[in-house]
């Protein structure tokens, strides 16, 4: 039978449980920005690529290609030296450069203020040091820039797909070093897509 001062107790429990002020998944996440199938992906995704982990030398690639793109300077040093070697080549590295500085303020400052989402829980200790952002983890900034940066190097190159095998590796490194969940990267690589096949279109190669 519940006396008076267990009632009051339970009252004083439930009255600090704080009211977040929006909608949460049933284990006080925030929901995914791609709802229940999102969330599905990335656990899919998570579990069949945890075996990699702890790979030592895939462990040296993904977590070397994650820090190299940080700020895109992989994409900035590939075209430095591609206009360097190639005629009129700085025009083309110009608007690389000028593309990477426009998606990282679309991607990194627009789009993810609409959203809120941590980063993958991370409990055992990285291999190697990585910069951790503090931004919101969906979409994947890397990902977006590492497309972008391939769309517009594969233009008029003989070896297309080598950037977007670049591209692809460092995408898929935030996902090995735990940074960003797969659904990040997925979408973040459909919008760097996006905006270098709008680039190419308003800003054509002469």
């Amino acid at each position: 039978m519940a006396t008076a001062s267990d009632s009051a107790a339970e009252r004083s429990h439930l009255s600090v449980v704080p009211d977040s002020g929006h909608p949460s998944d049933d284990d006080g996440t925030d929901p995914h920005p791609l709802g229940p199938v999102g969330a599905a992906f990335d656990k899919v995704v998570d579990r069949a690529w945890e075996p990699l982990r702890g790979n030592p030398n895939l462990d040296r690639l993904f977590y070397t290609a994650s820090e190299l793109a940080d700020f895109s300077l992989l994409w900035h040093l590939a075209g430095t030296a591609r206009g360097v070697v190639r005629r009129n080549g700085h025009r083309e590295a110009i608007r690389l450069s000028a593309a990477l500085a426009a998606e990282s303020a679309f991607v990194n400052g627009a789009v993810k203020s609409l959203f809120r989402r941590d980063r993958p829980d991370h409990e055992v200790e990285r291999p190697h040091n990585l910069r951790q952002p503090l931004t919101s983890s969906f979409p994947s900034g890397h990902a977006s820039a590492a497309f972008l940066a391939a769309t517009l190097l594969a233009e008029r190159s003989r070896i297309r797909p080598f950037w977007y095998a670049a591209a692809g590796v460092v995408a898929v490194s935030r996902v090995h070093v735990r940074i960003h969940h797969a659904s990040d990267v997925v979408v973040g690589a459909g919008i760097g897509l996006a905006l270098g096949r709008l680039i190419r279109k308003v800003l054509p190669l002469r």
